[in-house]
């Protein structure tokens, strides 16, 4: 029977110790993790950008010199 309570009380504690990871894990960001994501939302669409403008240029010298 020891045994049996031995392990109840590990898998309480186990399961115990997941609720509170996950509780962890959806509490907001710190200002650090907000201004992360902010700086590489903006990287993201800088990079966007200059990528399309790069494509528009391609697709504008393919015009000039096709016929």
């Amino acid at each position: 029977m020891t045994v049996v309570w031995v392990v109840a009380g590990i898998f309480v504690v186990v399961a115990g110790l997941a609720v509170g990871v996950v509780a962890r894990r959806g509490r907001p960001g710190t200002a650090d993790d907000r201004a992360a994501g902010r700086d590489a939302r903006a990287r993201q669409q800088r990079y966007e950008a200059e990528r399309q403008g790069d494509q528009g240029a391609t697709w504008q010298r393919g015009r000039e010199s096709g016929g």
